[in-house]
């Protein structure tokens, strides 16, 4: 699970004081689970606010459901509709963070606080990325997502660290191309082994692992007797990264096994 950057702390944490409401909220400090007691809907707005900011998240989430069970037809019933989203991704409840967030969308499609309900969501899948090795469904989900939020509000600050972490997001979705090249190879799958590099190549082209991909196709493509092919990919592992040790090992690979091709 990836951990937390300081700069989607700090999105969270402006984005939720906006939402949160605090003024004329209180009736006494009532200090107990009122999930299930009929409340005014300010009181129990509060009583939700006050949780989350004791860092109770889970009980937070079931106050702020009970703000909307209980007076739906109340102007807190938006504002609890998000805080509650917000309060389970705190919690590390994503599906419920996620619901949440899609259901106040759905109910109220062009609010305001529609972005962040987007980039809440976008987050939640983001914070469910594994390593290379794992299923990558939670990666292509968020790709999905924070593509979703850079094309519906590219002037907002969501927008820039959605950005900011689809770096990552590819990076994460070539390993796996990368993981599954280098399995088909192992079994002597040469040719669906260069397929996956050349998705990386050709989809993947900003990560960390090109020069490899490009490697791999070198490889790949002497063992199907291309040695053409392999010369093309070792120019341009050459021409972008001289230097690079995976240029240095295609080289060596091409003087030995295609020492009649065109030098790279």
């Amino acid at each position: 699970m990836l951990t937390r950057s300081p700069l989607k702390i700090a999105l969270l944490s402006v984005a939720t004081t906006a939402l949160l409401f605090t003024a004329g909220c209180g009736r006494g400090g009532k200090n107990r689970d009122t999930a299930y007691v009929a409340r005014d809907v300010e009181t129990l707005y509060a009583a939700a606010k006050e949780k989350l900011d004791r860092g109770d998240a889970k009980v937070a989430a079931a106050l702020f459901d009970e703000v909307e069970r209980q007076h739906p037809y109340s102007p807190w019933a938006r504002r609890a509709q998000l805080m509650s989203a917000f309060s389970y991704y705190v919690d590390r409840d994503y599906t419920k963070s996620i619901q949440a967030a899609q259901r106040f969308l759905s109910i109220h499609p062009g609010n305001k606080d529609a972005p962040y309900a987007y980039y809440l969501i976008a987050l939640c899948y983001y914070e469910q990325i594994g390593d290379v090795t794992r299923d990558q469904k939670a990666t292509q989900q968020t790709l999905d997502a924070m593509t979703e939020v850079i094309r519906r509000y590219p002037a907002t600050r969501y927008a820039v660290d959605a950005q900011l972490k689809l770096d990552l997001v590819n990076d994460h979705l070539a390993g796996k191309e990368m993981e599954i090249g280098r399995l088909y190879q192992r079994s002597g799958k040469w040719l669906a082994a260069s397929l996956r590099f050349r998705n990386v190549v050709e989809k993947y082209s900003a990560t960390s692992h090109t020069p490899e991909a490009l490697y791999r196709i070198v490889e790949s493509s002497l063992v199907l007797g291309l040695p053409e092919e392999a010369q093309k990919s070792a120019s341009v592992l050459g021409a972008n990264y001289p230097g690079n040790e995976w240029y240095n090992r295609a080289y060596t690979l091409m003087q030995k096994h295609a020492p009649g091709t065109k030098a790279i």
